[in-house]
């Protein structure tokens, strides 16, 4: 998935990710600009959350498994319910906003320790929490008797996202606004997809079961299995064959609607790390050409092991100044199916990367909706007579989707809307996608993350 921020981390949870650096426990790379990535700004705001982890574990490695796996959750846990804490502090305890008044906030209010047992394990030492200030004290006394959750937060706060963003929600969500936000906050599950140039899902759940990893078959995905509970699954024998690669259900679903077929030329428009472009060489049963574009360097060699990898020999890897690259033209009108990733605003993958709405703002709502019709323009191009483009983006916020197909198709491009449920019909045999012509995926509703998909086929000119 394709975010404005990030869309793969160390420990934000994701699940379209590489092989992890032996420091982490989850894989990490970064965002091209073609990808959309907002760039790092002073004072750490702008930088990703698993980035900061990654630092910080590298400084402490002192900080052992179970330490880190703790410390990880309750950042993440922070950071997910950021509005709520922080009115905890401003609203009833008339308290200054920082790093350890919210980590102490959330320890209480989690229930993890009493006032009185956090103190006792402070030991004002290199490896300990300094000692509870006479302040904090009583306030932690105060917090632990508490719920997060209090009668007189606004919306918001009580559903953890940008106030900026509320209208948006409200009218990208309808009547499902609240339910959808609460599963956006919860933590999202482990999903893996079936490397099926290698294995069967029926093998890998047994290969992985010798190494004491259950899963089960993923509802939507007929070829994707859920862990039961997070493990060091890149360690495991069936990773280092190339029999799976991790990947959210979600991710899965859309990439298998671009339907490429054995002997297909398909272009992966902004391919980054290339989650989707392994899919889709599985799709063709590693015959045909892949041509896998980004305007990062570094994250397409990071699709070169993952190749070799998985038994992927189809996929030519280029990169691209921009979307505007002349380099493109040459590909005119030549590809059976061109996948558009898209940069957005990552609002699908908040259960993974909570950091990602704190730190989106409007403005960069507004200028990846402006590149995103550039991308949609140029690689509309690259579609022959008969062709299909399939435009993706893993946000929930209708104008960075419905909006955005709408205006490609006002601008006389030659295209038609696919029906999503038609494509999946032929697919799979499960019955999940209701009868629209979009494919749109929630936590609410699928138990993935939000996504969405439209394909549309280019007319005979």
């Amino acid at each position: 998935m394709t975010s404005v921020a990030r869309r793969e981390g160390v420990i934000s949870e994701n699940n379209d990710s590489s092989p992890p650096p032996a420091s982490s426990a989850h894989a990490e790379s970064t965002t091209s600009p073609l990808q959309g990535e907002v760039k790092e700004k002073s004072g750490n705001k702008r930088i990703p959350a698993d980035k900061l982890l990654e630092q910080f574990f590298k400084s402490h490695r002192y900080i052992g498994s179970k330490d880190r796996a703790y410390i990880g959750e309750l950042v993440y846990w922070c950071l997910r319910h950021k509005a709520s804490l922080e009115w905890w502090l401003a609203e009833k305890l008339k308290s200054p906003i920082h790093g350890r008044a919210i980590v102490i906030t959330a320890l209480m209010l989690r229930k993890d320790y009493t006032a009185s047992a956090l103190d006792a394990i402070s030991q004002d030492s290199k490896y300990s929490l300094p000692k509870l200030t006479p302040a904090e004290k009583p306030r932690c006394e105060i917090l632990y008797k508490e719920n997060i959750l209090h009668p007189n937060m606004p919306a918001h706060v009580r559903l953890n996202y940008p106030e900026w963003m509320e209208p948006i929600l409200r009218e990208s969500l309808g009547k499902d606004f609240e339910k959808e936000l609460l599963a956006l906050n919860e933590q999202a599950s482990t999903d893996l997809r079936v490397n099926t140039l290698k294995t069967t899902r029926e093998q890998l759940m047994t290969d992985l079961q010798k190494e004491e990893f259950e899963s089960t078959p993923t509802p939507m995905s007929p070829i994707g299995l859920r862990l039961k509970k997070r493990g060091a699954v890149f360690a495991s024998a069936p990773f280092k064959l190339g029999h799976f690669e991790m990947q959210d259900e979600g991710s899965q679903v859309v990439t298998l609607l671009v339907d490429a077929k054995p002997g297909m030329k398909v272009i992966d428009f902004c391919a980054g790390a290339g989650g989707k472009t392994l899919g889709l060489a599985a799709q063709m049963k590693n015959k045909g050409r892949i041509l896998a574009w980004d305007n990062s360097e570094k994250r397409l060699k990071q699709i070169a092991p993952r190749l070799k990898r998985a038994g992927v020999d189809n996929v030519q890897t280029h990169v691209i100044e921009s979307e505007n690259d002349g380099f493109i033209k040459r590909h005119k009108a030549s590809a059976d199916r061109v996948l558009v990733d898209a940069p957005c605003s990552g609002s699908g993958t908040w259960r993974r990367n909570p950091d990602i709405k704190w730190r989106f703002s409007a403005q960069d709502l507004q200028e990846v909706i402006a590149v995103q019709q550039s991308i949609l323009q140029s690689a509309a191009r690259l579609v022959k007579p008969g062709g299909r483009l399939i435009y993706v983006t893993c946000s929930i916020l209708k104008n960075e989707n419905e909006q955005q197909i709408d205006q490609l198709l006002k601008n006389g491009n030659n295209f038609r809307v696919v029906c999503a449920k038609k494509i999946w019909d032929k697919l799979s045999a499960v019955d999940t996608i209701d009868s629209v012509s979009y494919l749109r995926l929630t936590p609410h509703q699928d138990g993935v993350d939000g996504f969405f998909a439209a394909v549309l086929e280019r007319l005979g000119d």
